[in-house]
């Protein structure tokens, strides 16, 4: 009887030997390799909405820096590109490389959901996994179209829900003492 063969195993090697379409994103999430297309005009403005709202907080506060699509390579296996991260200055001088990429996880990632099946299932459960498993503190994944947040906080050293808002709700943190805003504004 013979096995069917292994699934291959994308690494970043591999990415660097593509020709990549510049209005693609290429991500590898244990050794699967995701393209996607630009993200419709709805989720970038979105992803600019909460990106605006965490800058200005974060420069009110000193606390640390929000980043808008930043390279997170964890591993060979493992590199992802968040739509909005927010991460304290003292995480940001332990995980930025030379070439500016992030080699560790920031405290805050947010995920805007892009349409489909596939795009959805990365982000509910591979990139849930993968952040889960390298140490982000709080991942919020966002649907632009229902304008509603689904919030996952680290307990007991995995990524767990914690709430679901919705537009007229207020979205606020515990890594963020005195952010806080109505979801409605982001979108």
């Amino acid at each position: 009887m013979t096995q069917a063969p292994d699934k291959a195993r994308w690494t970043i090697a591999d990415l660097e030997l593509l020709a990549t379409d510049e209005s693609k994103r290429y991500e590898i999430i244990d050794g699967e390799l995701f393209v996607t297309r630009a993200p419709h005009i709805g989720h970038q403005d979105a992803g600019g909405g909460i990106y605006v709202e965490l800058t200005i907080w974060s420069r009110n506060s000193g606390l640390g820096k929000a980043i808008l699509a930043p390279e997170m390579i964890f591993s060979d296996a493992d590199n992802v590109i968040p739509d909005v991260i927010w991460i304290s200055n003292e995480r940001l001088a332990q995980v930025v490389d030379n070439e500016g990429h992030l080699t560790g996880a920031p405290e805050l990632v947010v995920e805007v959901l892009s349409e489909g099946i596939s795009n959805e299932r990365r982000d509910r459960e591979a990139k849930l996994k993968l952040y889960s498993t390298k140490g982000v503190q709080e991942y919020w994944i966002v649907d632009w179209r229902k304008q509603q947040i689904e919030v996952y906080q680290r307990q007991n050293a995995q990524l767990v829900q914690v709430a679901t808002l919705f537009a007229n709700d207020i979205i606020s943190s515990p890594l963020l003492p005195g952010f806080s805003c109505q979801v409605k504004q982001l979108f």
